[in-house]
């Protein structure tokens, strides 16, 4: 099993509609991925490590494959409509993970 995590920086200038995100971005991308994805979530960041301090991601969000050829040969055909709906909800540049989930 693998997991793309894409993370959101926060910064002073950068926004982050997480309504949109996860009520409409997540069911789009659940939509065009179809059986391959296995699963979806979605963390909204609270704060850091530090008492008070600020979360470094707005948000994260986890899309779970079979395998790196799974998520590839889903996203591929639907990568261009579904990056094009980032400026919907951010204007932060996501940050993309591909794991292995090991436990």
């Amino acid at each position: 099993m693998i997991k793309v995590s894409v993370l959101y920086p926060a910064s002073a200038s950068s926004t982050f509609d997480i309504a949109y995100y996860a009520n409409k971005h997540i069911p789009m991308v659940r939509s065009k991925l179809g059986a391959a994805l296995r699963g979806a979530s979605v963390d909204k960041g609270l704060g850091g490590a530090a008492p008070g301090s600020a979360a470094p991601y707005h948000c994260m969000g986890h899309l779970l494959f079979d395998s790196v050829e799974a998520f590839q040969a889903a996203f591929g055909p639907h990568a261009k409509a579904i990056m094009a709906d980032i400026p919907n909800y951010t204007n932060a540049q996501p940050v993309i993970q591909i794991s292995e989930v090991l436990s």
